[in-house]
Protein backbone atom coordinates (compact mmCIF):
# COMPACT_ATOMS: atom_id res chain seq x y z
CA UNK A 1 0.00 0.00 0.00
CA UNK A 2 1.33 3.67 -0.51
CA UNK A 3 2.20 5.16 2.36
CA UNK A 4 0.79 8.33 1.35
CA UNK A 5 -2.72 6.47 1.48
CA UNK A 6 -1.50 4.53 4.69
CA UNK A 7 -0.81 7.91 6.24
CA UNK A 8 -4.15 9.30 5.08
CA UNK A 9 -6.26 6.24 6.79
CA UNK A 10 -4.31 6.77 9.93
CA UNK A 11 -4.50 10.05 10.13
CA UNK A 12 -8.42 9.42 9.69
CA UNK A 13 -8.39 6.51 11.91
CA UNK A 14 -6.73 9.14 14.56
CA UNK A 15 -8.30 12.05 14.45
CA UNK A 16 -12.00 11.53 13.08
CA UNK A 17 -14.25 10.56 16.16
CA UNK A 18 -16.73 9.32 13.39
CA UNK A 19 -16.97 5.77 12.73
CA UNK A 20 -18.24 5.82 10.02
CA UNK A 21 -15.46 7.47 8.07
CA UNK A 22 -13.34 4.19 7.86
CA UNK A 23 -15.88 2.37 6.07
CA UNK A 24 -16.59 5.15 3.82
CA UNK A 25 -12.89 5.47 2.92
CA UNK A 26 -12.35 1.91 2.31
CA UNK A 27 -15.01 1.47 -0.08
CA UNK A 28 -14.33 4.80 -1.49
CA UNK A 29 -9.92 2.88 -1.85
CA UNK A 30 -11.71 -0.24 -3.10
CA UNK A 31 -13.54 1.35 -6.18
CA UNK A 32 -10.99 1.71 -8.89
CA UNK A 33 -9.94 -2.14 -8.02
CA UNK A 34 -13.37 -2.93 -9.32
CA UNK A 35 -12.60 -0.78 -12.52
CA UNK A 36 -9.46 -2.88 -13.60
CA UNK A 37 -11.28 -6.03 -12.48
CA UNK A 38 -13.63 -5.23 -15.21
CA UNK A 39 -11.68 -4.09 -17.93
CA UNK A 40 -8.09 -5.15 -17.45
CA UNK A 41 -6.56 -3.25 -19.96
CA UNK A 42 -8.12 -0.14 -19.35
CA UNK A 43 -8.59 2.30 -22.69
CA UNK A 44 -6.30 1.34 -25.45
CA UNK A 45 -5.56 2.21 -28.73
CA UNK A 46 -7.76 -0.46 -31.28
CA UNK A 47 -6.04 0.74 -34.05
CA UNK A 48 -2.39 0.47 -33.03
CA UNK A 49 -3.18 -3.55 -32.19
CA UNK A 50 -3.28 -4.95 -35.80
CA UNK A 51 -0.19 -3.93 -36.88
CA UNK A 52 2.09 -4.63 -33.54
CA UNK A 53 -0.33 -8.01 -33.91
CA UNK A 54 0.50 -9.06 -37.63
CA UNK A 55 4.46 -8.20 -36.99
CA UNK A 56 4.90 -10.07 -33.93
CA UNK A 57 2.41 -12.35 -33.49
CA UNK A 58 1.39 -13.85 -37.45
CA UNK A 59 4.76 -15.72 -38.05
CA UNK A 60 4.65 -17.41 -34.90
CA UNK A 61 0.94 -18.61 -35.32
CA UNK A 62 1.39 -19.83 -38.60
CA UNK A 63 4.44 -21.73 -37.67
CA UNK A 64 2.20 -23.70 -34.85
CA UNK A 65 -0.96 -23.84 -36.57
CA UNK A 66 -0.37 -23.39 -40.55
CA UNK A 67 -2.98 -20.96 -42.39
CA UNK A 68 -3.09 -17.62 -41.27
CA UNK A 69 -2.18 -18.78 -37.51
CA UNK A 70 -5.73 -17.42 -36.50
CA UNK A 71 -6.26 -21.40 -35.59
CA UNK A 72 -4.71 -20.39 -32.21
CA UNK A 73 -7.91 -18.30 -31.50
CA UNK A 74 -10.50 -20.14 -33.03
CA UNK A 75 -9.40 -24.28 -31.81
CA UNK A 76 -11.20 -26.40 -29.75
CA UNK A 77 -9.67 -26.64 -26.29
CA UNK A 78 -8.39 -23.08 -26.35
CA UNK A 79 -6.76 -22.82 -22.65
CA UNK A 80 -8.22 -19.18 -21.85
CA UNK A 81 -11.45 -18.31 -20.57
CA UNK A 82 -11.93 -14.43 -19.73
CA UNK A 83 -9.81 -11.23 -20.16
CA UNK A 84 -7.40 -11.35 -17.76
CA UNK A 85 -6.21 -14.62 -19.03
CA UNK A 86 -5.82 -12.77 -22.30
CA UNK A 87 -3.83 -9.97 -21.29
CA UNK A 88 -1.72 -12.77 -19.10
CA UNK A 89 -0.97 -14.12 -22.28
CA UNK A 90 -0.33 -11.59 -24.40
CA UNK A 91 2.22 -10.30 -21.99
CA UNK A 92 3.49 -14.22 -22.15
CA UNK A 93 4.02 -14.35 -25.58
CA UNK A 94 5.51 -10.60 -25.80
CA UNK A 95 8.06 -11.98 -23.67
CA UNK A 96 8.74 -15.18 -25.14
CA UNK A 97 9.07 -13.52 -28.56
CA UNK A 98 11.33 -10.48 -27.73
CA UNK A 99 8.53 -8.11 -29.47
CA UNK A 100 9.25 -5.39 -26.77
CA UNK A 101 6.23 -3.99 -26.24
CA UNK A 102 5.14 -1.40 -23.57
CA UNK A 103 2.16 -2.92 -20.69
CA UNK A 104 0.01 0.10 -23.07
CA UNK A 105 0.60 -2.15 -26.65
CA UNK A 106 -0.05 -5.84 -24.77
CA UNK A 107 -3.56 -4.42 -23.62
CA UNK A 108 -4.19 -2.85 -26.66
CA UNK A 109 -3.51 -6.29 -28.44
CA UNK A 110 -5.25 -8.33 -25.94
CA UNK A 111 -8.53 -5.91 -26.42
CA UNK A 112 -8.04 -6.18 -30.26
CA UNK A 113 -8.01 -10.31 -29.98
CA UNK A 114 -10.80 -9.99 -27.67
CA UNK A 115 -12.62 -8.20 -30.34
CA UNK A 116 -11.72 -10.00 -33.33
CA UNK A 117 -11.92 -13.41 -31.17
CA UNK A 118 -12.41 -13.99 -27.78
CA UNK A 119 -15.40 -12.42 -27.49
CA UNK A 120 -15.49 -12.29 -23.47
CA UNK A 121 -17.96 -10.64 -21.83
CA UNK A 122 -17.17 -7.89 -19.33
Amino acid sequence: MDCRLTCFTTSIIQFSGEAMRLPSLALFCLLPLAVCAEEPWGKVDLQAAKPLHEKSCISCHVRMYGGDGSKMYTRDGRMLSDRLELLQRVATCNARVSAGWFPDEEAAVAAWLNQQFYHFAR
